[in-house]
């Protein structure tokens, strides 16, 4: 057994086995349950699987409670379809240089993986038989160009942005779910401030809601903004968001929206030691306007996912633990100490959690 193994964490951050099902018929009494389950040290917890790998993983796809994809450095990407109890590596071949940053996945066998770097070593790959295969759909040729984030609206439609490229970020576009892929124009695209930059951290600093929304999160600059586009990124606004920014590792590193109004996000300085105060914000308006956490996450957070079925639980993780908050973002409470990167929830709450050194975790009921 792997050191992982023997330091499996077992810690309270969830609803009972039997608020599951509640939860699902009265999405409403959601929250409730799920603090009462984390309260009486009772429910789901984050179970660490062992993925036999060493790697940084900070791409996550989940797909149900079965089945999820997770990518990361040195090119890697792994699958399970057995809630996590073995791991087939279905990295793309020849790639071992790559990092992988992203990961978007429709089912068990079709999912679409970024690459981030400067020039050629942003790319897209995408499979469409469970990773045995794997195409180069889109290979950066711009040195200027930096991409950071993959998102997909449906099967078909999907974007990918880069760092700012002549003063305003860069779209690319696919119609085809990631088979090919075009830069669209930046007519609509409001300038970049000075230093200002999103970040590879999570793969949550492009996020989708419904058939035309998306947002873009960044950091850097005077002031840490989320810019907004409702006609799937042919046309953007910003807005100020309340997380610190000023410096080149704080802003807001990750977004998640549970419908097209409802959005959290979440940042800090990713230096390690380094205070973040003010790390959490949410907005009840799509994105137009942002307001403080009331009670924020006390440190860095990169990653942050509404959970199913309640229209106000989320969990925010980062390096040094997990968050929730029961009340749609305004306050959060750590619940575990556990470093991980990114999280995603699926309807049938299939939870996954990765990060550092392999770390690969489900919430286990």
């Amino acid at each position: 057994m792997t050191s992982m193994g023997k330091t499996r964490r077992m810690v309270s951050v969830g609803l009972c086995a039997a608020a599951v099902a509640a939860a699902l018929a009265a999405p409403a009494q959601a929250a409730e349950r799920i603090g009462s389950g984390v309260d009486s040290g009772k429910g789901p917890s984050w179970n660490l699987k062992d993925t036999g790998a060493d790697v940084r993983f900070r791409g996550l796809a989940a797909v149900s409670r079965k089945a999820a994809w997770v990518a990361g450095s040195k090119g890697t990407v792994l699958r399970t379809a057995d809630g996590g109890g073995s791991w087939r590596n279905v990295s793309p071949p020849g790639g071992g240089e790559l990092e992988f940053r992203d990961i978007e996945a429709f089912d068990n066998r079709r999912a679409v993986v970024l690459a981030i770097g400067e020039g050629e070593a942003s790319r897209v790959f995408r499979t469409e038989d469970g990773g045995a295969s794997w195409t180069e759909s889109f290979r950066n040729t711009d040195p200027k160009a930096f991409y950071d984030c993959v998102t997909f609206f449906d099967s078909r439609h999907g974007l990918a942005m880069s760092d700012p490229v002549d003063g305003k970020y860069r779209i690319l576009s696919t119609g085809d779910g990631g088979k090919s892929w075009k830069v669209l124009p930046n007519a609509g695209m409001p300038a970049a401030l000075p230093g200002e930059a999103g970040f590879a951290a999570s793969g949550q600093c492009l996020v989708s809601s419904g058939p035309k929304d998306v947002w873009l999160a960044t950091g850097g600059g005077a002031t840490a903004r989320v810019l907004h586009s409702a006609d799937r990124g042919l046309n953007w606004t910003a807005a100020e968001s309340t997380v610190p920014a000023g410096d080149p590792a704080r802003g807001v590193f990750g977004l998640a929206f549970r419908d097209r109004s409802h959005g959290i996000a979440v940042g800090g300085d990713y230096r390690a030691g380094q205070a973040s105060p003010n790390a959490g914000a949410v907005s009840g308006d799509g994105g137009r306007s942002w307001q403080q956490s009331k009670t924020p996450p006390e440190a860095y957070r990169s990653g942050v996912a509404w959970l199913p079925h309640s229209g106000s639980a989320a969990l925010a993780v980062g390096p040094t633990g997990t968050d929730l908050t029961l009340d749609g973002g305004r306050s959060w409470r750590t619940v575990d100490t556990g470093s991980y990167d990114t999280v995603d929830c699926t309807t049938d709450f299939g939870c996954w959690a990765s990060g550092e050194k392999g770390r690969v975790a489900r919430l286990e009921f």
